[in-house]
């Protein structure tokens, strides 16, 4: 398969192949969903330091996918350095850069969230964001 881009992202156990317009859409997909289940899962037992992580993880694969898209570059995949960097785009509408914000929160020693929000909400509402960008481009 020509010009195939293979790496791991540093915050997810998954490789994501990139060959084919709609197998970085069906690969893309299953990891944010995988990202997204595992957050339920780990709000459901009520380790909320561990479903921060994986929201923000699933928001970090949608943001990685928009800054390639957008020929943006990216010097580090990580989720957090992805967030923080959507953050500072001007671009960036003021509600995005709220969820962006709230899935970089820390939580308490304790960990638990210091504000009571849904991440898994805010993690979606991101990741439709950036679904939408890039379609909104291909139609252009």
């Amino acid at each position: 398969m020509a010009n195939l881009l293979d790496y791991k992202s540093r915050d997810s156990e998954f490789a994501l192949k990139l060959a084919h317009p709609l197998m970085v859409e069906t690969e893309t997909q299953k990891a944010i969903d995988l990202e997204l289940a595992r957050a339920d899962q780990a709000h459901q037992a009520g380790n909320e330091g561990m479903a921060r992580v994986c929201a923000r993880r699933a928001a970090g694969i949608a943001v990685r996918e928009y800054f390639v898209h957008k020929n943006l570059g990216i010097a580090d995949p990580s989720a957090f350095t992805l967030l923080t960097r959507l953050q500072k785009l001007e671009s960036t509408p003021a509600d995005i850069k709220i969820a962006a914000d709230n899935l970089l929160t820390r939580v308490t020693p304790d960990y638990r969230l210091p504000i009571p929000i849904d991440l898994t909400a805010q993690a979606k509402l991101l990741i439709n964001w950036a679904a939408d960008q890039i379609k909104g481009d291909q139609l252009d």
